[in-house]
């Protein structure tokens, strides 16, 4: 690995561009690829010429000139040795380009041919010079990505320094790549950056060539031995042993009106293994809307608990954390455990009374909101922390909450479902539960379309359902009016709703409510006392009314397919016949018609992810865009799949067998990035 300065001619400004692209280091150029290629290696007559290609043509240019009218462009025309005449369209253009362009001037022109007023016209053609001494090009060009001021002529001369100039030598052995029947390094890098013009053009753009299937197999080996180093690196470290006591977890499940389903015996079995390590636990629980995770983290808890330690249950909202905290309460305080409250909206009084039983350590479980982690809070001995929704913290955040306890064991929750090759590439230093099946009595939630302008039949069917005693949801994107947007409001929907059916008592809860306001409502909404109630997506996890049946989804065509669900996931909690109405706006998007098209059809959770990650990609899918975990940029989980298999088992051989060389491998593909903290 060298420093870019070694580089002739690299100067700070650009040193600076090339920073923004993340290129640091001679190994980041040679592993910046092209994100398409086009054909310069011959010549096309101008009578030739389709419309919609590219291609390129070479000749004079026999006239030109600045029109001004109806818009101020550069008109040049030419023409090639058998008599072929196209123009070539200039909308932006320099003082030099029209001194390039003069008649007389023999040019090569490359660009996509396209029917124009005079005849065949290519616009913003790239041009040069063409002379006997330049030859045409032996290879594809390659198009890189690049930012203001960097050209792609710049790069390609830097990534043509960095093949002549780095090491391009196997950091793995051979017998790796040969079982897998992979080119080497060195002539996968010189046959992506400069391929042979014979080559299939498809298999290049869909990155299906053995080229690109080697270099996405490096980076995925590098990613998974980057995570299981972590995931080792942990295990060195010391935690309190939280050994199975099974006093007060088996006291809580003689109280439940409800027994464990086989999920939640399994994932409870697994994490009450973990804590009784000497290393700290980090473990993903992953289940489904509905699925029962609450009440396992609630026993983890009580394992701490039963060994003179603490624990932290932290949620990203004050409604998630308020039901948190109630459930906790009704299970936990008949067994003489007591529950501090803390969040950043609480009264001074309450506040300072939350902070001293924590720091004193007669609150043996605090369940709060981001109020857990600040400064002023401090715990006596916090042997556990739970972070519900985990994927809505940052990194720092969830690393403030494990820094309050010397090594706490750590439990994420997540109720979006992440897909195996996610997981088993993003959480590779993770250790995985799953809760696969939901609890008895849960019904199916019936999904309908509907369009905005059936809007009086839905009225008419949320009348229905609350007459019949049963409640219902109307949910609304935004608070206040957006014109750009033009999504109603739920004030507005609030107003309005109460308008249309005054035998209703219809609620009102958003983000913006002081928080005494918002329990109000929600208590009243699970006491039967509100039949309707209007919401921002505020309620979209921890809300549990098993009498609400109906849920209405205003401008369901402007949420994410995890939301949609996560929202879908509030009714159905009862024994009644439940639905989900996905009110939309024509015309629909692609990508809308794409989202309402998958939540329709499905109701699993994991397929739903699925899809959603084809929809968007890892980094969205995900949030880790800035949490410091490396992005894949060369593999793509749908399609190296099989590959991804592969690095996993050899990541976990070369960690065993060869650590020197996986340690080389690992400096050639994230050099400083492998040291990321991922918490």
């Amino acid at each position: 690995m060298s420093d870019l300065t070694a580089i002739k001619g690299v100067t700070r400004p650009i040193l600076a561009r090339l920073g923004k692209l993340g290129l640091q280091t001679v190994d980041d150029l040679l592993l910046h690829l092209p994100l398409r290629y086009v054909d310069e290696t011959h010549l096309t007559p101008i009578r030739d010429l389709r419309v919609g290609e590219q291609a390129q043509v070479e000749g004079e240019i026999i006239h030109a000139e600045t029109q001004y009218r109806p818009r101020k462009a550069l008109i040049c025309q030419l023409q090639d040795d058998a008599g072929g005449l196209l123009h070539l369209r200039f909308l932006h253009f320099y003082p030099s380009q029209v001194a390039a362009l003069r008649p007389g001037a023999r040019i090569r022109a490359f660009g996509e041919a396209r029917p124009g007023f005079f005849g065949m016209e290519m616009v913003h053609p790239q041009c040069r010079a063409a002379r006997e001494d330049k030859p045409l090009s032996e290879a594809l060009t390659p198009v890189y990505p690049t930012t203001a001021g960097l050209s792609q002529a710049s790069i390609r001369k830097l990534v043509g320094w960095a093949l002549a100039h780095a090491d391009l030598s196997e950091t793995l052995p051979a017998d790796i790549y040969a079982a897998l029947k992979l080119p080497t390094f060195s002539n996968s890098l010189n046959f992506l950056h400069h391929p042979p013009p014979e080559v299939h053009l498809d298999s290049l753009q869909k990155r299906s060539h053995d080229a690109w299937r080697r270099l996405a197999f490096d980076e995925l080996l590098a990613q998974q031995l980057s995570m299981r180093r972590h995931h080792a690196r942990r295990r060195t470290q010391g935690a309190p042993r939280l050994n199975p006591q099974q006093r007060l977890t088996l006291a809580l499940l003689k109280r439940l009106p409800f027994a464990l389903t086989g999920a939640q015996q399994k994932v409870w079995a697994e994490i009450s293994h973990d804590l009784a390590q000497p290393h700290p636990m980090q473990r993903l629980l992953q289940g489904d809307v509905g699925s029962g995770k609450t009440i396992v983290s609630a026993l983890a808890a009580l394992q701490a608990v039963e060994n003179g330690w603490q624990a932290a249950i932290m949620a990203p909202t004050e409604i998630l954390a308020e039901q948190h905290y109630r459930k906790l309460h009704d299970w936990l305080t008949p067994l003489g455990i007591n529950i501090a409250w803390l969040t950043g909206t609480q009264a001074k009084q309450a506040r300072e009374a939350a902070l001293e039983a924590v720091s004193g350590g007669t609150a043996q479980i605090a369940v709060g909101t981001h109020a857990l982690f600040q400064e002023q809070v401090q715990f006596a001995r916090l042997g556990l922390a739970v972070i519900d929704e985990q994927h809505r913290f940052g990194v720092h955040q969830r690393l403030a909450l494990r820094q309050k306890g010397e090594q706490p064991h750590q439990l994420m929750m997540s109720a979006t479902p992440i897909p195996r090759t996610l997981a088993m590439s993003y959480y590779a230093d993770l250790d995985v539960s799953v809760i696969d099946e939901l609890p008895p009595g849960r019904t199916a939630v019936a999904t309908k379309l509907v369009s905005d302008s059936r809007r009086e039949e839905v009225l008419t069917r949320v009348r229905e359902a609350c007459q019949q005693g049963r409640q219902s949801y109307w949910v609304c994107p935004l608070i206040e009016e957006s014109e750009a947007l033009q999504l109603k409001t739920a004030m507005e929907t609030y107003e309005q709703l109460g308008a249309a059916l005054p035998e209703l008592k219809v609620g009102l809860v958003h983000g913006r409510m002081k928080p005494a306001e918002k329990q109000a409502v929600m208590r009243a909404f699970t006491a039967n006392e509100v039949q309707l109630l209007v919401a921002t997506t505020v309620i979209e996890v921890g809300v549990d009314v098993p009498n609400a049946s109906l849920m209405v989804i205003e401008h369901a065509e402007r949420m994410g397919l995890s939301q949609l669900h996560q929202l879908r996931g509030r009714v159905g909690r009862g024994s009644a016949q439940s639905a989900c109405i996905l009110l939309y706006q024509a015309p629909l998007s692609e990508t809308a018609r794409a989202r309402l098209k998958i939540i329709y059809e499905n109701t699993d959770g994991f397929e739903i992810s699925r899809a959603d990650l084809h929809l968007r990609g890892p980094g969205e899918f995900l949030g880790i865009r800035q949490s410091g975990v490396p992005l894949l940029k060369i593999a793509d989980l749908e399609r190296d799949s099989d590959l991804l298999e592969i690095a996993r088992d050899t990541a976990d051989r070369l960690l065993r067998e060869q650590p020197e060389a996986a340690a080389a491998h690992l400096m050639r593909w994230m050099g400083r990035a492998q040291e990321y903290v991922k918490v």
